[in-house]
């Protein structure tokens, strides 16, 4: 059963919420980390698995919503450059 709009317009609004009171805080604190050399601890890796696997559950939301794409796209890329420094810093670690 498709949602409706004003139900889909909740899902939105509760996920924008979340993402800026939790999501972006952690990112941030976690991009910091990593541009500091750190390496990523299992609870640091734990929630990047959650929010990458949240956001293939939000796809069908953005095919109704396009206009929520552009930010979508920079959360992404900021998650890409976490992931990126985190396997670089393992790597200069010495773990494969």
């Amino acid at each position: 059963m498709a949602d409706s709009p004003s139900k889909e317009v909740g899902i939105i609004v509760a996920l924008a919420e979340r993402f800026e009171t939790q999501r972006l805080p952690r990112a941030l604190a976690l991009k910091a980390q990593v541009e500091r050399g750190e390496r990523l601890s299992d609870q640091d890796i734990k929630f990047l698995d959650q929010v990458f696997s949240e956001a293939g559950q939000i796809r069908t939301l953005l095919d109704k919503h396009p206009e929520w794409r552009p930010l979508v796209a920079q959360v992404v890329s900021l998650y890409q450059e976490i992931t990126e420094r985190a396997l670089a810093n393992e790597k200069a670690a010495g773990k494969p």
